[in-house]
């Protein structure tokens, strides 16, 4: 007879992803915050991509003007996004270009289907707590590949087809209306970084981060937050 107890396989790995999860929690305590921290408020930073998207909209960017004035600047030793922004991979998506921001302002996580993948949520909170990005913005887009492919669930070449997991329930919950799926799925990945990531919803407790989801319009280049 054994004079320790039995551990089972899923009990040993369940304690291994809480240690690590504790590890990881605890270590971003001894990450100081970025020196140079934009002082806008969550409000007050989603007002100002709001803003800006309507200056696209009404053909009156202002960012190319400051783009070769920040250049010329130093920039390898600081950043100072006022926002964070997951953003599909389409090329038709310029997130920079759609709020009228410039070099520097925006923090940008983009992966097709804008999925809250593990190295997103991952790049977000660096986002938040090193960065200082008061707003996270989950931004959706019409016409969607991700979306479309996730709807049709055909056999696809390559690992295209992971995409459909995280994607699923928006799909089952709006069924195979496109525009729909792809407004709900903005919604479910932006509930998701609110809910998975302990760390990003201390943020929100405290008043210091919001989270939303919108939706990009490909023709008129609105941005439209779902509520």
């Amino acid at each position: 007879m054994s004079c320790c107890p039995t551990i089972s396989r899923r009990n040993f790995l369940e304690g291994v992803a809480t240690s690590a999860l504790i590890v990881a929690v605890s270590n971003f305590a001894f990450i100081s915050p970025a020196r140079a921290q934009t002082t806008l408020t969550p409000d007050g930073a989603l007002k100002r991509m709001m803003d800006g998207n309507r200056r696209f909209v009404a053909h009156s960017l202002t960012a190319f003007d400051q783009d070769l004035a920040i250049i010329r600047q130093n920039t390898e030793e600081k950043q100072e996004p006022f926002a964070a922004v997951l953003s599909c991979a389409d090329s038709r998506v310029p997130v920079e270009i759609v709020f009228d921001e410039s070099i520097g302002h925006l923090f940008v996580a983009r992966v097709a289907g804008n999925v809250a993948t593990p190295d997103i949520i991952a790049s977000l909170e660096y986002g938040a707590i090193v960065v200082g990005t008061p707003v996270i913005l989950v931004l959706g887009h019409g016409q969607c590949g991700a979306v479309k492919a996730a709807i049709a669930a055909k056999e696809v070449p390559g690992q295209i087809s992971v995409l459909y997991a995280p994607l699923r329930a928006a799909v089952d919950r709006a069924g195979p209306n496109l525009e729909a799926a792809i407004k709900a799925n903005a919604r479910i990945q932006a509930k998701m970084l609110s809910d998975a990531s302990p760390v990003l919803a201390g943020l929100i407790k405290q008043g210091r981060l919001k989270i939303v989801a919108a939706y990009y319009e490909l023709v008129s280049g609105k941005v439209e937050l779902l509520g």
